[in-house]
């Protein structure tokens, strides 16, 4: 169970962190509504997601007895966290642009993430192979702790950026956020070659 519980740690660090529609507008609604509305936006994927992950994960589930199918969709894993890493390795702060509307903030949240493509990709390549593979090798618990796990530092991470902001304007644009982002991506990197090995595992190809 440790090991999805690191992982699911792990790519919602990544998640929380990384620049994006959603982290742009958690920054631009703290900066012109306060704290508080920044906070509302952070909490968007805690409403958005809910049916894009029972959709991935049933989906996957009933595909789930082909081995060549989970190889596949592990190796496309592999290519989207290493992705992720890439962009996490190329960080050079976050620009901060004050937005000029009315607040809605918990609406503009669920609107803008809603319509990204990022978590729908996401939990159809990564997220749901690796909470049915969860659930095969290590039980209920282990797919619930990597979920938990994924959301609590997706969330947080974004909570925190948002208070980080109100405080000081500075740190998305310092040294301190550039190096955590080049090291979470150096991590995302090492972490979609286990899911490249993983894929080529299923395919009997490792």
């Amino acid at each position: 169970m440790m090991h999805f519980l690191t992982i699911g740690i792990i790519l919602g660090l990544s998640a929380g962190f990384s620049p994006g529609p959603l982290l742009a507008l958690v920054i631009s609604e703290t900066l012109r509504h306060g704290v508080g509305a920044g906070i509302r936006v952070a909490l968007a994927p805690l409403v958005t997601d809910v049916p894009i992950v029972a959709f991935s994960f049933l989906v996957l589930a009933k595909l789930s007895q082909s081995s060549l199918i989970l190889g596949v969709v592990s190796l496309c894993g592999s290519v989207v966290v290493f992705y992720m890493g890439l962009n996490s390795l190329r960080a050079r702060g976050v620009a901060l642009t004050p937005n000029t509307e009315q607040s809605k903030s918990l609406a503009k949240g669920i609107l803008v993430n809603f319509l990204s493509p990022h978590p729908y990709l996401f939990w159809l390549s990564v997220g749901a192979p690796l909470m049915t593979r969860a659930l095969r090798e290590s039980g209920a618990s282990a797919s619930v702790a990597f979920i938990v796990s994924f959301y609590v530092c997706l969330v947080g991470s974004k909570i925190l950026l948002a208070v980080v902001t109100g405080r000081s304007r500075s740190f998305l644009q310092g040294n301190g956020y550039i190096f955590t982002m080049r090291l979470l991506g150096l991590v995302l990197c090492a972490l979609a070659l286990l899911l490249l090995r993983d894929g080529l595992g299923f395919m009997e190809l490792w």
